[in-house]
């Protein structure tokens, strides 16, 4: 007979498995990955569509992933999660509103394909937002600098008050094209802008296909991969590896000759410009652009995303962006509708666990930052 002990005083080979599992993985991914497998259980038994809900998950995950990227950079130069995404946002939506603009000026008039439009309105607004993140995020981690130590708390005034500043852009910019015109005052733009015939569904559109009620949005997808590889790749590189080694330890990195606030600066101005290309990504595939306080909370939900994937305030892999993101929201596609069948006739309720579930990943991890401190 086999006997799968090894040595005297060795524990049995499952056990040491297990223990390297949750030691490489962590206990609270494990609890939180079979949590969502029993969502998808419970789904199927209350007779929901399976297929269905799993391409919704795959796109939303696309949708949301380079929002949650944007936190990479911030968490490997010392700023930490990146509450203050939302400056970068606010210059994605206006990269938006001009490619839009100049699309019905008639400037992409000479691309007749409404597919390859699509697609070049879209990178001309990735192209002018990005633009603005970085000079916005120049500007942000100039002002983090100055805080140090109070980056988060600090962050999340910066990201609100980005949004009430954009709030009055929004009402006095002027436009031409009618579609994002508010029609109450003739000036001003509207609070959601259909992006059906501009750049709605680019990424989404590309490479897509569907097998009986599950449609793989191919494209959009590869483009949050792609954008995953650069960052991967910058990381190894060589001012990757100095901003990184500035957030890790700022005496060490000041002592190797590293200029420890030019890389913070770095680090931010590269987060709010994800944050700008995430917003363009995420709106093609929403189909719509959401004006004013729309992006209020966005950054919550991409600083709880990576922290469910595994990032503390001092460190982010690109593999905790892949997992946060696809539990994050995986969880909250599938649990919000669940919630309305199991417990029916509550007013409120999706939003309510919205709410629960960001904000309860967010404590948890602050608690854990608060006990290794102590």
């Amino acid at each position: 007979m086999v006997s799968f002990a090894g040595a005297a005083g060795e524990q049995p080979i499952h056990r040491r498995i297990v223990k390297k599992i949750l030691a490489d993985f962590g206990l609270p991914r494990v609890i939180i990955l079979l949590f969502f497998v029993l969502l998808f259980v419970l789904a199927g038994v209350n007779g929901m569509d399976l297929p269905s809900f799993f391409g919704d998950v795959l796109r939303r995950w696309g949708m949301w992933g380079i929002l949650v990227l944007a936190m990479v950079p911030g968490i490997q130069s010392g700023i930490g999660t990146n509450f203050g995404v939302t400056v970068g946002i606010v210059g994605g939506l206006l990269g938006a509103v001009l490619s839009i603009e100049m699309n019905h000026a008639g400037v992409f008039d000479f691309v007749a394909s409404p597919a390859a439009r699509a697609a070049v309105l879209a990178l001309v607004a990735i192209a002018i937002g990005g633009g603005l993140g970085v000079g916005l995020g120049v500007l942000y981690g100039m002002l983090l600098n100055k805080v140090k130590g109070s980056e988060m708390a600090v962050s999340v005034y910066v990201g609100f008050s980005a949004v009430a500043v954009f709030n009055i852009i929004w009402a006095l910019i002027p436009v031409r094209a009618d579609i994002m015109i508010l029609p109450a005052t003739g000036r001003g733009l509207r609070q959601m802008i259909n992006l059906q015939a501009d750049f709605g569904g680019a990424f989404n559109n590309l490479f897509s296909f569907s097998v009986g009620s599950f449609t793989m949005h191919t494209g959009l997808l590869l483009v949050f991969f792609a954008f995953c590889l650069l960052m991967w790749l910058f990381t190894k590189s060589r001012l990757g590896m100095m901003m990184s080694a500035a957030g890790s330890n700022p005496s060490y990195a000041r002592a190797s000759g590293i200029n420890v606030e030019k890389m913070r600066i770095l680090g931010t101005a590269i987060s709010t410009s994800l944050g700008a290309i995430g917003i363009v990504v995420y709106a093609q595939s929403f189909g719509f652009l959401q004006m004013y306080n729309a992006p209020l909370m966005m950054g919550f939900t991409a600083v709880a995303s990576v922290l469910i994937g595994g990032a503390t305030i001092r460190r982010a892999r690109i593999f905790d962006v892949l997992l946060g993101a696809f539990l994050f929201n995986g969880i909250l596609t599938i649990a919000l509708p669940l919630a309305n069948v199991m417990v029916p006739n509550v007013p409120g309720l999706p939003e309510m666990l919205r709410l629960i579930i960001t904000n309860g990943i967010i404590l948890y991890a602050l608690t854990k930052v608060r006990a290794a401190h102590a």
